[in-house]
């Protein structure tokens, strides 16, 4: 799991390689990632939109941006936290994501949350230490 906190905004980042959904064959990589947003400050934050950066293995590189999260601008209580589970298909077998969260305070103020960047690796190809 990969964690940042931006001014008592935790983002949680936890990456999933769907083997059933992916194609080898065809150059087609999938993974899902969940996303928790927990709230530690004292008045709500609402998620306003969002900045990914999706590097594959090649240096290929897509930029997505977007009101809110699969389809919700949600608004987030103190102590409370939002989740959410999406995905992110690539043509390599591994990559790596970033980005970051436009959030509102009650007060008006905007701020950047930032989400932690992960890695997109497939289980078997794993790095391991001998």
């Amino acid at each position: 799991m990969y964690e940042h906190d931006t001014d008592g905004v935790m983002v949680r980042v936890e990456p999933d390689y769907l083997e059933e959904e992916s194609s080898p064959d065809d150059g087609r990589f999938v993974w899902s990632y969940t996303i928790e947003i927990e709230n530690h400050t004292d008045q709500p934050v609402q998620l306003v939109s969002r900045k990914w950066v999706i590097t594959d293995s090649m240096g290929r590189t897509e930029h997505v941006q977007g009101r809110g999260v699969v389809g919700e601008q949600p608004v987030i209580q103190p102590g409370e936290r939002f989740r959410y589970t999406s995905g992110a298909p690539l043509r390599t077998a591994s990559g790596f994501m970033q980005g970051s969260y436009e959030m509102r305070r009650q007060s008006g103020e905007v701020f950047a949350a930032l989400i932690p960047g992960f890695s997109l690796d497939r289980p078997d190809d794993r790095a391991s230490l001998h």
